[in-house]
């Protein structure tokens, strides 16, 4: 698995959405707090949107909300969506048939325990979860 800027920052406005949930956000208020360049940023939520992670709301009071309660969306999801599978390496993948020796491959046993693991994790924790302790850490530093 590789998070590519896309991946983080996808990640990244969705907890700010998630932070904010309930309100509507504006694109501008996103970028700044995550420090995301706003170009960059719209076609992010754009492609979020498309895939039914987020709603916009145009007009003077615009902006982007999430589309389900941050509970019922996990980290893995988003994963997925923008860089694509979890696993470490192509093999893993149910169509592969790029290599003649991969059901007697050594490394082929351990890779899939690597993405079990990864899956596991990502597909363990909702945004409500990261905001949770997001949150925590705030109140620690105060």
């Amino acid at each position: 698995m590789r998070i590519t800027y896309r991946g983080d920052y996808a990640l990244k406005a969705m907890l700010g959405l998630t932070i904010h949930y309930g309100e509507i956000v504006t694109i501008h208020d996103l970028a700044s707090a995550a420090d995301i360049p706003l170009k960059f940023l719209e076609q992010v939520l754009l492609d979020l949107k498309r895939a039914g992670f987020v709603e916009s709301r145009r007009g003077k009071v615009g902006g982007y909300m999430l589309a389900r309660h941050p509970s019922r969306i996990k980290i893995g999801e988003v994963i997925r969506f923008v860089d694509g599978p979890v696993e470490p390496i192509d093999c893993l993948s149910k169509n592969y048939n790029g290599c003649k020796d991969i059901y007697r491959c050594a490394f082929r046993k351990i890779w899939q325990e690597v993405g079990k693991v990864t899956a596991g994790i990502v597909d363990s924790v909702t945004f409500q979860d990261i905001a949770r302790e997001t949150k925590h850490k705030r109140t620690l530093v105060k």
